[in-house]
């Protein structure tokens, strides 16, 4: 399906984001893998023609073909917790070349929360592939995230836009480091072995010399496997998480679950603790937040953390977008390439039976009628008026559709054949 065909559909790209919501509308907005899986099986069998679906801390998207945006702002407020009414507030909603944009600048991370955050790419690969798997997928979005995907590794190998701080896993470290004087001394506990997880643990390996990190999992094999690793790191039992969070000092939870995973039953009431929490939705209980002991830092507040690799990270901006519509003009090209190609064809189609009518006739009219020049003489013509036709497409604002039906009008070529072949 294409932006311009026969059911008017258009590419929409529609959620939520760090931009307008805050990590509580953020959380109510995430979708789970499972209403994921869903979501994608319910939009194929209303015969929707390429979509997937993004789902990070920091974003929940939905990208896709549609008549109307409300077709999938409603199976995301479905599968979701949030409401249309408050989606209203705090939504991004894109289209066509808008949508194309997002996506490269999303790929690229020009559009992460933390500038150059390249988690996203990662995240956005998994999302298609998933949608790849569930049938989802098409030949515009192979094409369209191909580029983006092209993009995004020039951006990272040829600019200095991921230099420095990278993620909020990063920035979970350095807030530790800038507000625990003694943090090479402290117990810190991770809880939760997604990507957050094994990346905090990495950078606090790599920017702290603290030998008192632990790590626990609901998944106890996932732990064991990942300490054989990083043997700095003390391998922690699930059963004994109470426990394990009463000994420490800082609790870093990664744990991504859809509902909180730290309740009061689980933090101790007589020491100070420090929680920074990676999840979206918080896997903490706000009833933790309410304790005066407890200090909690969420992503938002992560986020805020700057230093000088920003300030060389947003010289290079003006490159990477010079990178991005470089691949962007590709991709339009190839798209203009793939909408104007049964058009032409089948312009030429009818020519070309013009072409064979006028030379049969003519042979019988007129003695010696030298059929071969006739033939050369005449698909020049064609040519002409092909290259004309490609032209125009490419020149004028009016839509493939409005041509094909004054093309097929004029020179009387078959209109659903096309219009078949261009889905």
């Amino acid at each position: 399906m294409t932006v311009d065909n026969k059911h008017h559909s258009n590419l929409y790209n529609i959620g939520v984001s760090y931009k307008k919501a805050d990590a509580t509308t953020r959380g109510k907005f995430s979708i789970s893998k499972e209403n994921q899986i869903a979501l994608l099986k319910e939009a194929k069998q209303k015969g929707v023609d390429g979509i997937f679906v993004l789902s990070t801390c920091n974003r929940t998207e939905i990208c896709g073909f549609a008549e109307h945006p409300f077709q999938l702002i409603s199976m995301l407020c479905k599968y979701s917790n949030g409401s249309v009414e408050e989606f209203a507030n705090v939504s991004n909603v894109y289209k066509n070349k808008e949508a194309i944009n997002h996506l490269f600048r999303m790929g690229t991370g020009l559009d992460s929360q933390i500038l150059g955050d390249y988690e996203i790419v990662g995240q956005l690969r998994q999302a298609f592939k998933q949608a790849k798997k569930e049938g989802t997928t098409n030949a515009y979005f192979e094409r369209l995230l191909n580029h983006v995907m092209q993009a995004s590794k020039r951006v990272k190998n040829e600019t200095k836009l991921s230099s420095g701080t990278t993620s909020v896993s990063y920035a979970a470290v350095q807030y530790i480091i800038n507000n625990l004087p003694d943090y090479n001394s402290k117990n810190i506990l991770v809880f939760g072995l997604g990507k957050m997880g094994k990346h905090t643990c990495k950078n606090l390996a790599e920017y702290t010399q603290n030998k008192s990190v632990s790590l626990i999992n609901r998944t106890e094999e996932k732990v064991s496997e990942f300490v054989k690793e990083h043997p700095l790191i003390r391998n922690a039992k699930y059963h004994d998480l109470p426990a394990e969070v009463n000994n420490t000092d800082v609790l870093v939870v990664s744990t991504g679950a859809s509902f909180p995973t730290i309740t009061k039953e689980h933090v101790p009431t007589d020491k100070d603790l420090l929680i920074l929490d990676l999840s979206m939705p918080a896997n903490v209980a706000k009833e933790v937040a309410e304790l005066e002991n407890i200090t909690i830092i969420n992503v938002d507040d992560l986020s805020k953390i700057t230093d000088e690799t920003l300030a060389i990270r947003q010289q290079e901006v003006p490159i990477a977008e010079a990178i991005i519509n470089t691949h962007n003009q590709e991709f339009q090209e190839w798209l203009n390439h793939r909408r104007f190609t049964p058009a032409i064809t089948a312009l030429k189609e009818s020519l070309q039976m013009i072409q064979q009518d006028e030379i049969a006739f003519h042979k019988k009219k007129i003695k010696n009628f030298d059929e071969e020049q006739a033939e050369i003489l005449t698909s020049r013509f064609i040519q002409k008026i092909t290259t004309q036709f490609v032209k125009h497409l490419k020149d004028e604002e009016t839509s493939v559709n409005t041509s094909i039906e004054v093309m097929a009008k004029v020179f009387g070529a078959n209109l659903d054949t096309i219009h078949a072949e261009d889905n």
